[in-house]
């Protein structure tokens, strides 16, 4: 596998590059950088980990 772009809600927030048998983050985006250098096993468990990040900084209203 080669770099891989990582997007959330449709805007590129970073790219995954192998390193050893994982995938290393490199953050492009403020709201992700958290994220950065961190290694995951697959591409679908960074967006995971992104969407948990969103959501722990941006939660829903207890009223809608």
């Amino acid at each position: 596998m080669k770099k891989q772009v990582i997007e959330y809600a449709g805007v590129p927030v970073g790219i995954v590059i192998p390193d050893e048998d994982r995938l290393k983050f490199i953050a492009v985006k403020y709201h992700v950088h958290d994220l950065d250098e961190q290694r995951f096993a697959s591409p679908d468990e960074v967006r995971l980990a992104i969407h948990d990040l969103m959501t722990r900084r941006h939660p829903k209203p207890l009223h809608a």
